[in-house]
């Protein structure tokens, strides 16, 4: 029999998909808050076949937004063109497996998961056997469950390493071999957001500007406080990422983020995010009681952001504007200073103005794509003009903040040459309007931090504003 007379049976997870359907259909039940995590409990006893049905019921995987493995599903096609009868057959639920087959169109037939037999392993091996007969199929795997397929079937097809390749080649002759770009240290790094880091020198603010960050003892609490907050923060990064793969999916850039383009897998993301955040608080634990504290309602903060808060328009960037202070208050926890009212003052404004600039680039690029909306999130097409309004106003509100407290008292016992402190406020003034100007023509990356770091007359400008704070004191 040639090749083209055997039904070529393929592989979902993993295989046809970049992603485990079941992770994803997990993470959606998640994202739907506490009122249905207590459901797992149940369906966890009574079995694995009636916890995918159960799962995917309450939290369908969505097949127009899956990751496709492309090379392979191009081979597919070309198959089908040749007049090849194509099976779909995964472990994973009917329903999930229905809605794979009928949004690409291209499976004769479906074999899936039920409800009562989990189709894995040598269940599925026996199913196939007793739909086409040993050795009359091919198979499509990419994992050492599918072993015991290709050992029964007449060629397999393999998605994956080398090393997985080889171990097929031991129980079958392969066909064909897809190998998928794999993830190394840089696509982990990526996912982590190492560059966001930057936003945690906010915490040295409050010392810095207290003008004891010379001590050692706070330099040093000061530096673990930092890490720590780098570590948290890049836990709440990859957990909202994980949370948020549907609409990351339907974004034009941010569809390219590792977890959503499925290079990194689900699960081991969450275990990473679990490792950082364990290493978050055992740094937290060695700073103070009072930052430890503030940790917890960061990350507690970012989490409702991430489960809730993110869907509702205005709320969203108060709460992003809000998780920046956090830093700066962490700051003084740290170094055990009181928070200085001017000082969060102005923060709140300017943080507002860089939320909803980040907030104003992703709407105003999903309307140019002539979508309806901002995919997630509670804004229409008709807000850009509130939202540039807005931002560009609390942007001004900081620099007036800055203005009423060098003209302060306060500013005076602190520095010699408070007068020299007027230069901030034009440098300031320049830098939140070239911004806003920017983002209003379409220029500004979708994170303004990203676009600062990048930007050579940003840096120009925090010289200039160094320089101001130098003559000061």
């Amino acid at each position: 029999m040639s090749s083209i007379d055997r039904p070529l049976c393929v592989d979902l997870d993993g295989s046809l998909s970049r992603v485990d359907t079941l992770h994803e259909s997990l993470l959606g039940l998640i994202k739907q808050g506490p009122s249905a995590w207590w459901k797992l409990p149940r369906l966890l006893g009574e079995g694995k076949a009636a916890f995918k049905a159960g799962v995917t019921r309450l939290a369908p995987v969505r097949a127009q937004t899956l990751p496709f493995n492309t090379e392979l599903l191009a081979w597919l096609q070309d198959e089908k063109q040749r007049g090849r009868r194509l099976v779909l057959v995964t472990a994973s639920d009917q329903s999930t497996a229905d809605a794979v087959a009928n949004h690409l169109q291209l499976f004769d037939e479906v074999m899936a998961s039920d409800g009562r037999i989990n189709l894995s392993r040598e269940a599925k091996r026996d199913a196939l056997n007793a739909r086409f007969g040993a050795g009359g199929y091919d198979y499509v795997g990419n994992s050492d469950h599918d072993l015991p397929i290709w050992q029964d079937c007449a060629e397999a097809v393999v998605v994956g390493p080398q090393a997985m390749r080889r171990q097929a080649e031991a129980v079958s002759r392969v066909g064909r071999h897809f190998a998928p770009r794999q993830a190394g240290l840089r696509t982990w790094i990526r996912a982590m957001r190492v560059h966001q880091w930057v936003k945690n020198l906010l915490i040295f603010v409050s010392p810095l500007l207290a003008h004891n960050l010379n001590e050692p003892a706070i330099l040093l609490a000061t530096c673990l406080a930092f890490l720590s907050f780098c570590f948290c923060a890049s836990s709440v990064y990859i957990t909202n990422d994980l949370l948020d793969l549907e609409s990351d999916r339907r974004h034009p850039s941010k569809c390219r983020r590792p977890f959503a383009a499925g290079v990194l897998p689900a699960d081991r993301g969450l275990m990473l995010a679990a490792g950082l955040l364990g290493l978050s608080l055992l740094l937290g634990a060695l700073v103070n009681t009072y930052f430890l504290l503030a940790l917890a309602a960061y990350f507690a903060c970012t989490l409702a952001y991430s489960l809730y808060l993110k869907r509702f328009a205005l709320i969203d960037v108060m709460m992003l504007a809000g998780l920046y202070a956090m830093r700066v208050i962490a700051g003084n926890c740290a170094a055990l200073i009181w928070p200085s009212f001017w000082l969060l003052a102005f923060s709140i404004f300017l943080f507002l103005s860089l939320g909803i600039v980040k907030r104003y680039t992703e709407l105003r690029d999903v309307v140019l794509a002539g979508k309806p909306g901002a995919a997630g999130r509670g804004y229409y097409p008709e807000d850009v003009a509130t939202l540039q309004g807005l931002g560009m106003a609390a942007g001004y509100a900081a620099v007036v903040v800055m203005a009423l407290y060098v003209n302060s008292t306060k500013s005076g016992e602190l520095y010699d040459r408070p007068e020299a402190l007027w230069l901030l406020c034009p440098i300031m003034l320049f830098w939140i309007s070239r911004v806003w100007l920017l983002a209003g023509r379409g220029h500004m990356h979708e994170d303004p931090i990203v676009f600062a770091l990048r930007d050579r007359i940003s840096w120009a400008l925090v010289v200039l504003l160094g320089a101001g704070m130098a003559l000061s004191i």
